[in-house]
């Protein structure tokens, strides 16, 4: 099993910046693409960003040029950081991590994002 927890959420203008963070614990080997997503009420989860185990990146077009996702292997750990922040980015942010065909979830942390 591996278990995932998302930190870093909050509330904040639009325009300013966040960064989250997702450590993952547990059987941790063999854990290949990291990602995000995130659901707003009423709305379908939907995926953010993602990073493989190499360290390649994906970003889903409403994020390009102000999120980036990273990684630190050694510390288990991904991240989102989140730049010029717009009131639609609010939503509950997920974790993903996907390791051997199975995919696990965290949590989730809540990121408000006041106009």
């Amino acid at each position: 099993q591996v278990q995932l927890v998302e930190s870093g959420g909050g509330l904040v203008q639009a325009g300013e910046s966040l960064r989250l963070s997702c450590a993952a614990s547990g059987i941790i080997f063999s854990i290949n693409n990291m990602g995000w997503y995130r659901q707003a009420p009423g709305k379908q989860r939907e995926w953010v960003a993602t990073i493989t185990s190499g360290g390649r990146t994906n970003y889903a077009d409403f994020v390009k040029g102000r999120f980036s996702i990273s990684r630190d292997n050694a510390k288990n750990t991904v991240y989102l950081q989140m730049n010029s922040l717009k009131p639609e980015d609010t939503a509950v942010y997920y974790c993903k991590a996907d390791r051997l065909y199975v995919a696990y979830w965290g949590q989730g942390t809540q990121v408000t994002v006041s106009s």
